[in-house]
């Protein structure tokens, strides 16, 4: 073949070479900024469901604002209060069965006296050393870290426990993404002996 020929193929081809080669590079690159996309897509998933279910509502304490109760952001989701220690419950008769606190953190009812949960991801007084599975079975079960103590009302774990994997995995991933706030939340308490009776009945 000429070697003129050869030069104007030789031309003509590199511009092809350098899209092939561009085209490789771009999708080389892909995976890596894919890669990073669901973990941010899941936290975000997971800040729509908690706001969707007003979880702000009892696990972070309310205040009073200018314009009535609201809940303190600044210790969001961190559950009831450790120095905020309440005096026994009101007496609980007829068509009323259950009380709040004013922090809406802490209620009594028949089944004794529960308290909101810190989900903060602090080690020691939240979720810090929790797994995913845990959460899950958590929520699947009604039973602390799925396996311990029940999970006491007004706590909807079977509404909440009735989203998909994928849901409640975001939820972890959010309450992961949060502010540590190291707050102890007291005990749940038992009922008397007499209520307990009573409710058996």
């Amino acid at each position: 073949m000429p070697r003129r020929v050869l030069s104007i193929l030789g031309f003509t081809m590199i511009p092809a070479l350098i899209s092939s080669v561009t085209v490789v590079a771009n999708n080389n690159a892909r995976p890596a900024a894919s890669a990073a996309a669901p973990a941010t897509d899941a936290v975000a998933r997971g800040k729509y469901l908690v706001q969707f279910g007003s979880c702000n509502d009892c696990h972070t304490p309310f205040r009073l604002g200018p314009k009535g109760p609201e809940p303190d952001m600044a210790r969001q989701l961190s559950g009831h209060p450790s120095a905020l220690v309440l005096p026994p419950p009101p007496a609980l008769n007829g068509a009323w069965v259950w009380a709040g606190a004013g922090t809406n953190t802490a209620f009594a009812g028949p089944w004794g006296i529960s308290y909101t949960a810190n989900l903060t991801p602090d080690k020691e007084t939240g979720l810090g050393n929790w797994t995913e599975e845990q959460f899950l079975m958590a929520l699947r079960s009604g039973r602390h870290e799925g396996k311990g103590r029940p999970i006491l009302p007004p706590m909807p774990w079977k509404f909440v426990g009735s989203l998909t994997d994928d849901d409640l995995k975001a939820v972890f991933a959010y309450l992961r993404s949060i502010p540590a706030v190291s707050n102890k939340v007291p005990s749940p308490v038992d009922p008397p002996e007499d209520t307990k009776a009573e409710a058996k009945q």
